[in-house]
């Protein structure tokens, strides 16, 4: 997906069926790839076809084998199969063939409920649980899962077994398990719960300009119906802040990356092809417009943004694929767009104190992040 390209213009079924084409091209990547396609297609409404991907993953060679049974059949407790044809959880580490297994079937089992196949969605949740593992986006995406079908005091002790497993003891959560305790303090205020330390430490990661606190209100409901304009503009000012805080929150994002040339790429690159130094004057301005890109996006309210990193053989080998000469600048965006898709991206902004996006060594407070 370009970075210009309105979601709702997005033809998914195409999109979907373009990653499943680049899978085949880099099956070292086709994880993220069949990922992304899947997703691709729960958007289109095409949710079956989503499941069969999913399935498709985790009947991977090393995958556990797979039980097939009927779509009507009931889910077996233990995690086994339903309409999908693919078995649950099977251990701590899971299907030893996928980098992120736990993955997988968190999103195979929030899948499977909107649809209509309840029961094997509950049975593959409790395998997740069971299998606890160390990466907060599978407890992320089964918690939101229960939440959704207002299954609220399950969502909450899924949230708070994931903050015992991965945040015990954390004084600065890290960024991939920070969706965690916002949507933990979200189920709270929903359930009336008072404020915990973990809720406090919610507070502190929040970084939009409404509090959590007003943002997961249950109460503000009713300031829909007031007829003062005042109490209608604060409404419309949480629903944006609440808009920001659940693509920060998304535990399956499409990132928009923007291209870096490390500077002996660059300088291959435009050896090889002196037309491209129209896009890439020197490579000061190259890491200096890279920077500017991205928080101009960042300021419009683009979230997930990325930095993905341009190889010269790699570049060429993606002209090839598609038909065309690497020195067509309009290339460029395509292949930042492809190298995200195949989980190559990047987050940006990184920590104050993390190394700088562009390989500089330096901390990215100290680098690019000081201005």
């Amino acid at each position: 997906m370009r970075p210009d390209t309105p979601a709702e213009n997005v033809d998914h079924t195409a999109e979907a069926a373009r990653l499943e084409r680049i899978a085949g091209l880099y099956p070292e990547d086709a994880e993220a790839l069949l990922l992304r396609a899947a997703a691709h297609l729960e958007l289109s409404g095409d949710r079956p076809a989503a499941t069969k991907l999913y399935d498709r993953l985790l009947s991977s060679p090393a995958a556990p084998a797979a039980t097939t049974t009927a779509p009507d059949t009931p889910a077996d407790p233990s995690g086994a199969s339903g309409p999908s044809g693919a078995s649950g959880i099977s251990g701590p580490s899971g299907a030893s063939g996928l980098e992120n297994p736990a993955l997988v079937r968190a999103l195979k089992a929030s899948n499977l409920w909107e649809y209509g196949h309840e029961a094997e969605a509950r049975a593959i949740i409790d395998g997740v649980r069971a299998a606890a593992p160390r990466d907060p986006a599978p407890w992320v995406i089964v918690a939101e899962a229960l939440e959704s079908h207002d299954e609220l005091e399950a969502a909450h002790e899924t949230f708070t077994q994931a903050a015992r497993l991965l945040l015990a003891d954390v004084t600065e959560p890290p960024r991939p398990a920070r969706p965690l305790l916002i949507g933990r303090h979200r189920v709270r205020r929903l359930l009336g719960l008072p404020h915990d330390e973990w809720d406090a430490l919610a507070d502190t990661v929040h970084s939009m300009p409404v509090s959590l606190d007003e943002l997961h209100d249950p109460g503000r409901v009713w300031s829909l119906g007031s007829d003062d304009p005042a109490d209608l503009q604060a409404e419309i000012s949480r629903l944006r802040a609440e808009l920001g805080a659940y693509r920060e929150a998304l535990s399956r994002p499409f990132p928009v990356a923007m291209l870096h040339w490390p500077a002996a790429e660059l300088a291959e690159l435009l050896e090889a092809y002196p037309s491209l130094s129209a896009e890439y004057p020197s490579y000061e301005e190259h890491v200096a417009a890279t920077e500017a890109a991205l928080r101009e996006l960042a300021a419009s309210g683009t979230p997930n943004l990325g930095v993905v990193r341009g190889t010269v053989p790699s570049y060429e080998a993606f002209a090839a694929s598609e038909g065309t000469s690497p020195d067509d600048a309009t290339l460029l965006p395509q292949y930042a767009t492809t190298l995200a898709a195949r989980g190559r991206a990047t987050p940006w902004p990184p920590e104050r104190t993390d190394t700088c996006w562009c390989g500089s060594g330096r901390g990215y407070g100290e680098c690019h992040g000081t201005a």
